[in-house]
């Protein structure tokens, strides 16, 4: 797992923001473009990643599912567009989450600060927030301060629009529910079993409307976009499954393994 410099909440923020922008080649539910942050930018994503955090502090929980919303989805019906599992230890908050390498068919799992997390240029400057239950929290907790364990479910091989029920590629937020199908059966030794697991508890994918011409030029275009994980008479009638944050929320509630997500400005 690829760590980067901790919750940077403050005055001094701004400036070691402006400086480490350029260093980060990373992208997940977001655009990858190489134009630098703004100033603008960077205040913005700071401000959200500090009332995040105060928001955190006050609802006192542990760990919390934590989405972005990078892209405008909302043709998809769809309002976030990443997420990753956050926790706090002593005083700050980290977010651990699967990052492609922009322009690549390849991501890592990182450990960052709230305030990098948000520093992305977003389409919206919100986020989302789903408290766990007690339980879940519990058993997460050590698995994401473990820098081995937390990437026992990761696949480098990296597909924006990865098959929720496949092992051969895997998104960004597909990590994260596996890992944490990981956290709540410690008995789980492989991709298989934590997809096994998420189907039993009632997970179920977001089904996407993508006509072959899109599909073919997203393909001919994008590294990080494939499709042929997918089962055929899905991927020929237009039919693309994948993991999303809004599915994910529903799916936590609906099994009452976190609250009602919230939304933080």
């Amino acid at each position: 797992m690829k760590n980067f410099f901790k919750p940077c909440l403050g005055r001094w923020a701004l400036m070691l923001a402006l400086t480490l922008a350029g260093a980060q080649q990373a992208n997940a539910g977001r655009t990858c473009e190489e134009a630098p942050l703004t100033a603008l930018a960077v205040q913005q994503g700071i401000l959200l990643a500090e009332h995040t955090s105060a928001k955190l502090d006050a609802i006192g929980a542990k760990v919390v599912v934590l989405a972005r919303a990078g892209q405008d989805l909302s043709k998809y019906g769809l309002r976030y567009s990443h997420l990753g599992l956050a926790y706090k230890d002593g005083e700050a908050w980290y977010v651990v989450h699967k990052l492609n390498q922009c322009g690549t068919d390849h991501a890592s799992v990182y450990r960052q600060g709230l305030g990098q997390f948000f520093l992305d240029t977003p389409f919206d400057y919100v986020a989302g927030v789903m408290v766990l239950a007690p339980e879940v929290q519990d058993r997460l907790l050590p698995l994401l301060k473990d820098g081995v364990a937390v990437t026992r479910m990761h696949t480098p091989a990296y597909s924006m629009l990865a098959y929720p029920w496949g092992t051969r590629y895997q998104q960004s937020n597909q990590w994260a529910i596996e890992t944490l199908a990981l956290a709540m059966e410690p008995a789980i030794r492989n991709r298989d079993k934590a997809q096994a697991w998420l189907k039993f508890k009632g997970y179920e994918p977001t089904q996407l409307s993508i006509p072959a011409l899109t599909r073919l030029g997203a393909r001919m275009t994008r590294a990080n976009v494939s499709f042929d994980d997918h089962p055929d008479h899905l991927r020929y009638s237009g039919k693309i499954q994948t993991v999303t944050v809004d599915s994910i929320f529903a799916w936590l509630q609906a099994a009452e393994l976190g609250s009602a997500p919230l939304a933080v400005r």
